[in-house]
């Protein structure tokens, strides 16, 4: 048996199934592309399950691939054993109807003896106990020992979910040797311990279950294999667990080097290490396919995995960020195989390095507090009440903290915790239907029993004798309603677009028989059926007239051209800052483009300027916008995007600026982009960890947002007295000047008191055991003015302790300050105990260091009684 690295290893393994005629395929991303069963791809064959469904038809009959896999369930366990992990490579052969049990058998035994050349002694293989078949190629075909073959139960070798396809399965084990065993006389492939490792899964799926127990022969049966290429690898380099493989050792070595210790001499600094080395691993790679943090979903799962190794960086005496300097060498490791992961290093990088400072913030504090609520627990459980507080005032997972009390033998009260969850879930849910939004709440519940409305209005905004066919005034269904009235009507078809995608609804007139009936929104039910919102301004309507139905036509052409605009935005993000940015959410109206995208960090303005020259380009340039309704599957090949998460039907709409952008898009839109006439962004910045939003106008908006600069530069030139916008420049700089001088007298004149101050406070000190205690406070003294007094006091270098209070009126609160010369401090005095304590009388709390330290009070009041106090606390430290 030859070592051989694992890079190696995989290239070895897809180049030998191409020898088979199976295409390989790169990587499926690990977040899985139209499947939400997953939060993230967890085996080699969840990505190709429409493949072996039927509902896609494969590239090919027959595949290769080694799939990045992301596996969270035993998280706890991660670091605590050698052999458990988050991230994994599972090599993989498909074949979708084509060969079966003969090839598939045949190739694993080539593969295994012949390319990497595994002893062949040390190789066994398990069947499923009823598969003869399975016994007779291997034994007769291929030529295993019939003594190295072990038939195995249902639940071991038979592979089934459920109904649908399933079928037997047969696995390869390798021999690691007695002394890996555990010594008892049935020891042998299916025992618990570490000598017989399973290193390939062959399922060959040729039934079809009921669930009843009855199983029908499939017409084209598949093979379907799973190769944990970190297990081949421990099997082929001779270690025992994953974290000796070659790659992986690299990446703990770079770990060990950061905390300066070394794997293997301490156990629980072993544990740490392979949290990191994991941890690291997964968020490098789930990064790199998109994933942002968040508080939910696979966002979380990556947030978890980043704050649990930035802790146990932590424990290991690391001190500030760390993690984005291991990426260097986890991308270094899969460079070959995942080129993706070099062009994307620095976003990468970047994201992870925030993260970890973000954290890094508040965890302190939270370990503070929740180590002091360990001390003061009666018993070993922590309360929900507790456990909530962390979570929700200092952004402490919830995780963390059972994970930091599972190391004391403690627990929580997680039961009282997610009630707690729940009700501030609740809430805020009350609070979200008691806003405006959901006013018609009630009326659109009414309404879901209605069919969908024809749109007609991707072609004409207007149209005539249209049938109203039903009402909902005061939440009920109505025959007539009045001048005056507040309604809901309801029609046959409609040019009126109904609020979704982001897009706002449209608003307009209805006209009929001695009526006039005003939409002010349009909404529409989870049927499809849309209603018009409005008031009757005039007559009388009665379900069945006929109405003419009339778009506000101008406000309808604004919401075109920022709904435009935002597939223009979109696609210019993407060149400038990268395809990890997409779309988070979006609100298109006629007064602006709201934006939200997913990114690490604020566009500078360098990013900001190119993300407009390029928009106001097209613009400029009159591409065509042509929109087109086709299958979903033909839209995917000329690359359009899909809102993730979205759920799409078998038809879609594609919006295509040419040569610009391709998106799937149910919205109304501009059929040429000189219709924008400019697009402006007005704001940037953060809506949540890793999303940004930009805020932007087109055509009139741009128009009113210079009109709105202009009226700005106008009132600043009258208040610097410039003598127009463009004396304004200079008339700043002068006045900045003004300000500087005027600081600088101010400084001089705040020393100048100070000594004056000074030199009075020195005449009349108290003495305590040889030194000086000044204690005095100053109505509107500022900080500055306290650390000069305290300068001043410094300088005379005698034995002195003096505090000094600044009393902000206006606010109710003071500041103190504090200083021991070094006389003092040689005898026991330490300026931020004393002003701690000072402080803790007038309500407030602080410290610092021996020679100088500040605080801060609540209670202007006990100012005068803290500083009485000061005598009596000197001397008490003197004393000690």
């Amino acid at each position: 048996m030859k070592w051989t690295g694992l890079n190696e290893l995989r290239e070895k393994y897809l180049s030998f199934f191409e020898s088979k005629d199976h295409l390989r395929l790169k990587s499926f991303p690990l977040v899985p592309q139209g499947d939400k069963s997953l939060l993230l791809i967890n085996s080699g064959m969840a990505p190709m399950k429409k493949y072996f469904t039927g509902e896609v038809t494969p590239p090919h009959k027959r595949v290769t691939t080694c799939q990045k896999c992301i596996r969270t369930p035993d998280i706890e366990r991660v670091g605590k054993t050698a052999r458990h992990g988050t991230y994994f490579e599972m090599l993989g052969n498909f074949s979708f109807g084509d060969y079966f049990k003969h090839e598939a058998c045949a190739w694993a035994w080539e593969f295994c003896t012949k390319v990497i050349e595994l002893p062949v002694d040390r190789i066994w293989v398990s069947i499923y106990q009823d598969d003869d078949q399975a016994f007779d190629i291997w034994t007769k075909e291929v030529g295993v020992d019939a003594s190295h073959i072990v038939r195995l139960g249902k639940e071991d070798n038979f592979w089934e979910h459920g109904t649908g396809p399933c079928g037997p399965c047969s696995e390869l084990y390798f021999d690691r040797g007695e002394q890996y065993g555990c010594g008892s006389p049935t020891c042998g492939v299916g025992c618990d311990c570490d000598r017989f490792v399973e290193f390939w899964n062959l399922v060959f799926t040729q039934f079809d279950s009921d669930g009843q127990g009855n199983y029908t022969p499939l017409d084209h049966p598949n093979i379907d294999t799973g190769m944990g290429l970190e297990r081949l690898a421990c099997v082929v380099q001779g270690v025992d667990n994953l974290f000796e493989v070659d790659t992986v050792r690299n990446i703990m070595q770079h770990v060990s080097r950061i905390a300066g210790i070394h794997y293997g001499d301490d156990p629980k600094s072993d544990v740490s290490l392979r949290v990191i080395t994991d941890h690291i691993r997964s968020t490098v790679f789930m990064v790199g396919d998109g994933v942002m943090p968040s508080n939910e979903g696979r966002g979380y799962v990556l947030r978890r995995l980043l704050r649990r190794a930035a802790r146990h960086g932590r424990l290991l005496g690391i001190q500030g960020s760390f993690l984005s300097e291991v990426c260097d060498t986890v991308i270094q490791e899969n460079r070959e195989a995942y080129p993706e992961l070099v062009q994307k290093r620095d976003f990468i990088k970047k994201l992870i390095a925030n993260e970890e400072e973000a954290f890094g913030k508040t965890i302190d504090q939270g370990l503070q507090l929740l180590n002091v609520m360990i001390d003061e627990l009666d018993g070993e459980e922590l309360s929900g009440e507790n456990a909530f507080k962390l979570y929700d005032t200092f952004g402490f997972p919830i995780d963390l903290t059972l994970e930091i009390l599972s190391e004391r033998n403690m627990r929580a009260d997680e039961k009282s915790f997610h009630e707690l969850m729940r009700q501030q879930r609740e809430r805020a849910r009350a609070a979200r239907k008691s806003s405006d939004g959901e006013a018609w709440a009630g009326s659109k519940s009414l309404l879901e029993e209605l069919p969908a409305t024809a749109f007609t209005g991707y072609q004409s905004m207007q149209e005539e004798h249209v049938t109203v066919t039903a009402m909902v005034s005061g939440g009920e269904w109505a025959e007539t309603v009045t001048e005056g009235q507040e309604a809901i009507l309801v029609l046959e078809s409609t040019p009126f677009y109904a609020e979704s995608g982001g897009q706002v609804g449209d608003t307009g007139t209805m006209t009929g028989d001695g009526f006039v009936f005003e939409v002010t929104d349009t909404h529409k039910t989870h049927a499809g059926a849309v209603f018009h919102q409005g008031k009757v301004v005039s007559g009388e309507v009665r379900v069945g007239d006929r109405v003419n139905a009339q778009v506000d036509v101008r406000r309808r052409q604004a919401i075109m051209r920022n709904h435009t605009a935002a597939h223009l935005l979109q696609a210019a993000l993407r060149r400038v800052l990268g395809t990890h940015v997409e779309q988070a959410g979006q609100l298109v109206s006629d007064q602006s483009m709201r934006f939200d995208f997913t990114h690490f960090s604020a566009l500078t303005p360098e990013e900001l300027r190119r993300v407009e020259k390029e928009i106001n380009d097209v613009i400029l340039e009159g591409r065509d916008v042509t929109t087109a309704e086709m299958p979903i599957d033909e839209a995917r090949k000329l690359g359009a995007m899909a809102l993730f998460g979205e759920k799409y039907g078998d038809i879609v709409r594609v919006v295509d600026v040419k040569d610009w952008s391709v998106e799937l898009c149910g919205g109304t839109h501009v059929d040429n982009t000189s219709k924008l006439g400019l697009f402006k962004i007005v704001s940037e910045g953060s809506v949540a960890a890793g999303v940004r939003r930009i805020e932007a106008v087109t055509g009139q908006g741009v128009l009113e947002a210079f009109d709105q600069v202009n009226l700005i530069l106008t009132e600043a030139a009258l208040a610097l007295k410039a003598s127009g916008t463009g004396d304004m420049a200079r008339r700043a700089a002068q006045a900045a000047l003004e300000l500087k001088e005027k600081d600088k007298e101010i400084e001089r004149l705040n020393n100048r008191l100070a000594n004056t101050w000074g030199e009075s406070l020195l005449k009349n000190a108290k003495e305590v055991q040889g030194i000086k205690v000044i204690g005095a406070a100053f109505t509107g003294a500022n900080a500055d003015m306290l650390r000069n007094l305290c300068d001043r006091f410094k300088d005379d270098g005698s034995d002195l302790v003096a505090v000094v209070a600044g009393i902000q009126e206006d606010k109710g609160t003071v500041s103190f300050a504090c200083v021991c010369t070094k006389d003092a401090m040689a005898k026991g005095a330490h300026a931020g105990n004393i002003v701690r304590e000072v402080a803790k009388i007038a309500g407030g709390s602080g410290g610092g260091r021996p020679d100088r330290a500040m605080a801060g009070g609540k209670d202007i009041t006990k100012v005068d009684e803290a500083l009485n106090a000061l005598t009596g606390i000197v001397e008490a430290q003197l004393s000690k």
